[in-house]
């Protein structure tokens, strides 16, 4: 297992858009990918979970992944929460 602690840096947090492009591109892996922010553990994978994370601008995320693919997955995902989202 692979994981790393984040301060989120976009404006409007994990909503919306942001949220969106964070669920596509933890899609793109195999690995099982956890989110726990606020207390609350969501599946990275889902939109509705890590909208229910209601994770705002400097919230801090911890990402875990587990799997073949789960130090580029946790790397790509920190480094999206810790630029613009964009």
């Amino acid at each position: 297992m692979t994981s790393s602690t984040v301060k989120i840096v976009h404006e409007t947090g994990l909503h919306a858009r942001p949220a969106s492009a964070f669920v596509k591109l933890a899609n793109g892996f195999k690995s099982r990918i956890i989110v726990t922010a606020n207390g609350r553990r969501a599946n990275a994978k889902s939109i509705l979970e890590i909208l229910t994370l209601g994770a705002g601008k400097d919230c801090e995320l911890i990402i875990e992944a587990d799997g073949e693919d789960e130090r580029e997955a946790v790397k790509a995902l920190a480094g999206m929460v810790t630029t613009k989202m964009e």
